[in-house]
């Protein structure tokens, strides 16, 4: 592989993207889904991207634009946006709307749509036994997959031709929140017969080896019996059980299947990083986070109702085993527990990207907790371009993160399990609140809201342990209390504090303001503030307001023998 391009590079808990060179951190926004259709419009909003700080934008690039006739392509729109990005200094991760975009193949050229011989389309089954047509070519289509790949291999081909050198393109996803809405599995006669039939050997093989040590828990769970059946033999319905959860594995297959056809493809003639993303499903909605908002936006409980056959936590494994072109499948992660699907599309230490999330401040906050806890390449708010960048929450966020990229980019390299991150959304009346209790270096740090005599107010941060109880907090709207992790510890304090500001010459750390008294309370914890604390009427104001959001905390522990008390 060219090392030039861009790549991703192992660390010891992930991976990182490297770009010319050097690891890159995405600073990301994800476009409407219509933007990149037109360079004028491009162009328009390139500075107000900018002005968010962002360094990276996702859009979409589809098969009917680029090949409106089979066989004649045209890149003219695509290269001028590369093109201007580029002047920008603003880089793009293209997402190949091909067969399939969100559960359907709108994007799919007229020449594909009109033709249900050559294409055919998948069928599902409605109330009273009704079968529908659906605007969604036939995961079990050989000539889709391979005019697919055609196409991907050809706009890949173009992408190293036009910008090998120059490295605007960092990544490209493959097709988006694929699967079948409607029905848990395509009802067609092919369908049907592919169906009867027994679970192909190398699946169950590949499973079976795997499931003690390497599949993911959430596979494991719903499948505890797995490796009772005889690969080649046991049919989808014995292996999985009757009803939908059988459907889904065979759909999952089938989809992965298609997609790793296609991925193959493009990898062969452009090997950046490939990614999929994935429509979540939910087992328990009392874990999303809805605010209000009804229970169908959180993605679904039943397949067919989410995408059946995306690559969901419990499918991942079959995905993985046939899209060994991609790189890492990615989570668009709206309403769900930030953290748990974090984790989730963390096993097996693959890397994180999220190319999809809310754009609102309740969504930036959380984009600390993937950059810091779990080493995320990047985070990508959704709609981004139609938001100005001095009423987006984002901007102050990936400003703060901008400054401290290389810091943070160093760590995730060499010593990620010291960094962590985390987020206090506005104070429920009626919720308890935990604190976040890290173990970082001898110490055990509590991390709570701000103290104010008022309403404390939100916050987001990290942390990042540098040696010796020295630690870095970057953020506001948090304070953070330290423990000895050594039983014998008769003592905790805080030894010496600076306020810091990153050198815009050096991108070094430098010192504002020597902090003691009231910013620690007198050694009792430190206090990142927000920047407008609630004095809450009381007539001294004892939190000062937050100026860089970064400052440096020694904490140290003594102890005493009998003979010192």
């Amino acid at each position: 592989m060219d090392s030039q391009i861009p790549h991703l590079r192992k660390t010891p808990t992930s991976s990182q993207l490297i770009v010319k060179g050097k690891p890159f951190l995405m600073l990301a926004g994800e476009l409407h889904n219509s933007s990149l259709s037109s360079s004028p419009y491009m162009r328009s909003i390139l500075p107000n991207m900018k002005d968010m700080h962002m360094n990276t934008l996702l859009g979409s690039v589809t098969w009917e634009m680029i090949e409106p006739v089979e066989g004649s392509f045209d890149f003219s729109v695509l290269d001028q946006v590369i093109l201007d990005c580029r002047e920008f200094k603003m880089h793009l991760v293209l997402l190949w709307f091909g067969s399939f975009k969100n559960a359907l193949s709108t994007y799919a050229p007229s020449w594909v749509k009109k033709d249900v011989k050559r294409f055919p389309r998948v069928h599902t089954l409605e109330a009273g036994g009704v079968r529908k047509t659906l605007e969604l070519v036939s995961p079990f289509c050989e000539e889709g997959w391979k005019a697919d790949s055609k196409a991907f291999a050809t706009l890949m081909r173009h992408l190293k031709e036009f910008d090998g050198d120059d490295n605007t393109v960092l990544m490209v996803q493959v097709e988006n929140e694929t699967g079948l809405l409607g029905d848990s599995r395509d009802r067609s006669r092919v369908a049907d017969e592919l169906f009867k039939k027994a679970v192909p050997e190398d699946v169950m093989s590949h499973l079976q080896t795997r499931f003690d040590d390497g599949l993911h828990p959430l596979f494991k769970k719903r499948f505890p019996n797995l490796k009772d059946h005889t690969p080649g033999t046991a049919t989808w319905e014995e292996v999985f059980g009757k009803g939908i959860d059988a459907e889904e594995m065979f759909m999952a297959h089938a989809f992965s299947k298609y997609v790793g056809h296609v991925a193959a493809a493009g990898k062969a003639e452009y090997p950046i990083p490939l990614y999929t993303n994935v429509w979540l499903n939910f087992d328990d909605p009392s874990t999303l986070d809805l605010q209000g908002l009804p229970v169908v936006v959180g993605g679904g409980a039943k397949a067919g109702v989410y995408p059946s056959g995306g690559a969901v936590p419990h499918t991942m494994d079959l995905w993985k085993l046939n899209t060994v072109a991609l790189d890492f499948i990615s989570p668009d992660l709206y309403f769900h527990d930030y953290e748990q699907v974090c984790k989730q599309y963390t096993h097996q230490n693959q890397p994180l990207f999220i190319p999809e999330q809310r754009r609102d401040e309740r969504g930036a906050r959380r984009i600390w907790l993937a950059y810091a806890s779990y080493c995320s390449m990047g985070c990508s708010p959704f709609g981004i371009d139609s938001l100005p960048a001095s009423e987006s929450p984002i901007t102050k966020h990936y400003a703060l993160l901008e400054s401290v990229s290389n810091i943070i980019l160093d760590v995730k390299a060499t010593r990620p399990q010291e960094m962590k991150g985390f987020y206090f959304d506005e104070l429920s009346e009626t919720q308890a609140e935990k604190p976040w209790v890290f173990n970082l270096g001898n110490f055990e740090l509590t991390i709570e809201r701000a103290f104010v005599f008022g309403k404390a107010g939100p916050g987001a941060g990290m942390v990042i342990h540098q040696g010796d109880g020295k630690f870095l907090l970057v953020g506001w709207g948090f304070q953070v209390t330290f423990k000895s992790t050594d039983p014998k510890a008769t003592f905790t304090g805080i030894l010496y504090s600076e306020e810091k500001s990153i050198d815009k010459n050096t991108g070094e750390l430098k010192t504002e303001r020597v902090m003691n008294g009231d910013e620690t309370r007198s050694g009792s914890f430190y206090i990142m503030p927000n920047e407008d604390p609630d004095y809450g009427g009381f007539p001294i104001a004892v939190t000062i307001p937050c100026r860089t959001m970064i400052a440096e905390c020694t904490a140290y522990s003594v102890v005493e023998e009998e003979g010192d008390f």
